[in-house]
C-alpha cells in the first residue's frame, strides 16, 4: 500500500482521463484505475466524492456524448436525486477523470488539475496530442 494513494477514476476513451493518468504514472505514482464504465457506480460511491468534492451532482453530470438531455437532465428543474439516480443507471453521466488523493478529490477538466492534486509533480509532462504542460521549476519533482 502507498503512503500516498490514489485513484482514478477512469474512460480510456477520453483524451482528458488518459493524460491525468499518464501525469500522475509520469510522476512515479502507481494509481489504483477505476475504469467506471465497466465497473459501474453505486449511489453512496458517488455521494461520498461529491461530499469530498463540495459538489453537486449537476458539477460531475456530463453532457456531450450522454442521454442526459434525452433524460431531461439539462433542465434547471431536474433534481439532484434525479441525477443521481441516473448517473447509476448510466454510468457515462459521470464526467472523467476524477481524482482522489490524501490532497483532495477532484474533476480533473483539464486534465493538469490533476498536478495540484499530487504530492511530486513529472519534470515535464506533454499531452498525447502534443500541447506541452508547464511545470514550474520550483514544483518539479518535489517530495
Amino acid at each position: 500500500m502507498s503512503d500516498f494513494p490514489i485513484t482514478i477514476y477512469h474512460n480510456p476513451a477520453c483524451g482528458t482521463s488518459r493524460n491525468a493518468l499518464e501525469m500522475i504514472r509520469a510522476a512515479g505514482y502507481a494509481p489504483n484505475v477505476v475504469e467506471y464504465l465497466k465497473t459501474g457506480w453505486e449511489r453512496a460511491q458517488i455521494e461520498g466524492l461529491l461530499a469530498d468534492m463540495n459538489a453537486a451532482p449537476r458539477a460531475i453530470m456530463r453532457e456531450k456524448g450522454t442521454p442526459a438531455a434525452e433524460l431531461g437532465l439539462l433542465a434547471e428543474t431536474a433534481t439532484d436525486d434525479e441525477i443521481l439516480d441516473a448517473m447509476v443507471a448510466h454510468p457515462i453521466l459521470v464526467n472523467r477523470p476524477i481524482v482522489v488523493t490524501p490532497k483532495g478529490t477532484k474533476l480533473c477538466r483539464p486534465s493538469e488539475a490533476v498536478l495540484d492534486l499530487l504530492d511530486r509533480q513529472p519534470a515535464a509532462f506533454t499531452k498525447e496530442d502534443g500541447e506541452v504542460v508547464k511545470i514550474g521549476d520550483a514544483c518539479a519533482l518535489r517530495p
